[in-house]
C-alpha cells in the first residue's frame, strides 16, 4: 500500500462503481458523436455542393464507420470485463474484486476515458473543417489517438482474460477494424485536403517578371520559417511525451510540483593528445 502512486484521490471500494460508470460514459459520448455526425452531414448537404460536398461527405461516412466501430469495440470490452471478473472473484464481490486488483482497475478507468475523449474530439475536428474553421491535420492526429487509446484498452482488458476467451478474441478483432477505420478516416481526409487545394490552386500566369521574383523570394522566406518552426514544435512535443509518461507512469523521481527537473548537462571528456609511439 505504500509503494502504490497516489494517483487517484477516490477509494479502493469506490473503483467497481467508477469502471462500470466510465464505461457507460465512454458509450454514451459514442452515440452522441454519432448523432452530431449525422447532423453535420444533413448540414454539409444543405450549405455546400460540387467539390466541398463531396469531401465533406467522404470525411464524415469514414468518421461515422469509426465511431460504429469504437462502439462495438467498447461493448465487446465490456463484456469480457464482467467475464474476468466473475470468472477470477471467486467468493469475494465485485467491488472487493476490482479492490484487490486496484492497478488493472485504473488501467481500465484510465483506457476508457482515453477512447471516450478520442472519439469527442474526433467529432469536434470534424465540425470544424466541414465549416472551414479547422484543419485536416486536426482529423488525422485524433484519429492517431484513437488508435493508440484502442490498443491502451485492449492491452488493459487482456492482462487478465483467459487466452481462449472468445470475448478476448472478439476484443481483438474489434481492435483491428477501429485501427482499419481509423485509417479510413486519414486516407479520406488526406485525398479530401489535396482536392480541394487543387481546386484552389493560384495561377500565376496573369504574373511580371519583377512580381514572380518577388513571389518567390517571399515564398522561400516563409519555407525557411515553417522548418525553424517545425523543428521547434516537434522539440515540444518530446517534452509533452516524457512528462506525459512520466505522470502517467507515477515515476517515483517525478517532483512533488509537478515540474520535469532538468537533466544535468554531460561533462566534456578532456582532450588529451594520443601519445607518440615509441621505437623498438
Amino acid at each position: 500500500q505504500e509503494l502504490r502512486p497516489k494517483s487517484l484521490d477516490i477509494k479502493q471500494e469506490e473503483l467497481g462503481d467508477m469502471v462500470e460508470k466510465e464505461m457507460a460514459s465512454t458509450s454514451a459520448a459514442i452515440e452522441d458523436a454519432v448523432r452530431r455526425i449525422e447532423e453535420m452531414m444533413s448540414q454539409a448537404r444543405n450549405e455546400s455542393s460540387g467539390v466541398k460536398l463531396e469531401v465533406n461527405e467522404r470525411i464524415l461516412n469514414s468518421c461515422t464507420d469509426l465511431m460504429k466501430a469504437i462502439r462495438l469495440l467498447v461493448t465487446t470490452s465490456t463484456n469480457l470485463q464482467k467475464e474476468i471478473v466473475e470468472s477470477g472473484r471467486g467468493a469475494a464481490t465485485t467491488q472487493e474484486f476490482y479492490a484487490k486488483n486496484s492497478r488493472w482497475t485504473e488501467g481500465l478507468i484510465s483506457a476508457s476515458k482515453a477512447v471516450g475523449w478520442g472519439a469527442t474530439q474526433l467529432v469536434e475536428s470534424a465540425d470544424r473543417v466541414v465549416l472551414h474553421t479547422g484543419k485536416y491535420e486536426e482529423l488525422i492526429v485524433c484519429s492517431h489517438e484513437i488508435a493508440a487509446s484502442t490498443a491502451q484498452l485492449v492491452a488493459a482488458s487482456k492482462v487478465k482474460a483467459e487466452k481462449s476467451s472468445r470475448n478476448l478474441a472478439k476484443l481483438q478483432e474489434c481492435s483491428r477494424n477501429v485501427n482499419e477505420m481509423a485509417a479510413n478516416v486519414v486516407a479520406s481526409t488526406k485525398s479530401g485536403q489535396e482536392q480541394i487545394e487543387e481546386k484552389d490552386t493560384m495561377d500565376f500566369s496573369g504574373m511580371s517578371l519583377i512580381k514572380l521574383k518577388k513571389e518567390e523570394m517571399e515564398t522561400q522566406v516563409k519555407v525557411l520559417e515553417l522548418e525553424k518552426r517545425l523543428e521547434g514544435e516537434r522539440v515540444r512535443l518530446g517534452e509533452l511525451r516524457k512528462q506525459h509518461y512520466g505522470l502517467a507512469g507515477g515515476c517515483e523521481d517525478a517532483p512533488e510540483d509537478g515540474e520535469a527537473r532538468p537533466a544535468p548537462a554531460p561533462r566534456r571528456g578532456i582532450l588529451k593528445k594520443p601519445p607518440i609511439a615509441q621505437k623498438p
